[in-house]
């Protein structure tokens, strides 16, 4: 009995032992340099991306259209994340045929709503050109839209003064009709008048009255 007791502890000290030796290891601790790097190389190519922004409002046509076509290029072939920003970032850039304010707001918004594809320097650019954007293309729709108001008020105001020449001709008219009409009345009674007369000298029986 003692025996039997002796080897039943053994083997679960022996299975013990094996548990501990197969339990998987422990995970690996977060190394914060491989953060670190990203948050430079990004930095980096940020930096990159502003000396890019202003060769491109400063460059000849053809190196604008180069710049500009690299950068939807790299866009096309990785479409979110930095390349999504470095382009939005040149379709914004003033100063060159190329730009197009409402397709690079349209980007930055994509990249804002997810912000899991940017690192933090990334998030906060896309931010403040967002907010420069949207400034910039709402004092344009006021603008569009005040202009559009003053040129319909235009037109209201020329289509009245019309309206009121229209009706002043149509007024104008009127009034000569009615002299024509009175006129044509006088001239009715003189030559019913002159026929009266005539009738009176020249009686039907050939004997003048």
């Amino acid at each position: 009995m003692q025996r039997s007791l002796r080897m039943l502890l053994l083997a679960l000290a022996l299975c013990g032992c094996t548990g501990l030796a197969t339990r998987p290891p422990p995970p690996p601790q977060r190394n914060d340099n491989v953060a670190e790097d990203r948050d430079a190389a990004a930095a980096l190519l940020m930096g990159n991306t502003f000396q890019t922004m202003q060769r491109l409002s400063q460059a000849p046509a053809a190196e604008q259209a180069e710049l500009l076509a690299a950068a939807r290029a790299g866009y096309e072939r990785s479409p979110q994340g930095g390349a999504q920003l470095r382009y939005a970032l040149l379709l914004s850039t003033p100063g060159h045929p190329g730009r197009d304010a409402p397709k690079a707001q349209l980007l930055l918004r994509q990249l804002v709503a997810q912000p899991e594809t940017l690192v933090p320097i990334e998030r906060a650019v896309a931010l403040v050109q967002l907010t420069q954007l949207d400034r910039e293309l709402g004092l344009k729709a006021d603008n569009d839209r005040m202009q559009a108001d003053a040129q319909r008020g235009d037109h209201e105001r020329a289509m009245a003064a019309a309206q009121r020449r229209l009706q002043t001709e149509l007024d104008e008219n009127a009034k000569l009709r009615k002299q024509l009409e009175d006129a044509q009345a006088k001239l009715d009674a003189v030559a019913n008048i002159e026929r009266n007369l005539t009738d009176r000298k020249n009686p039907p029986g050939g004997r003048p009255q």
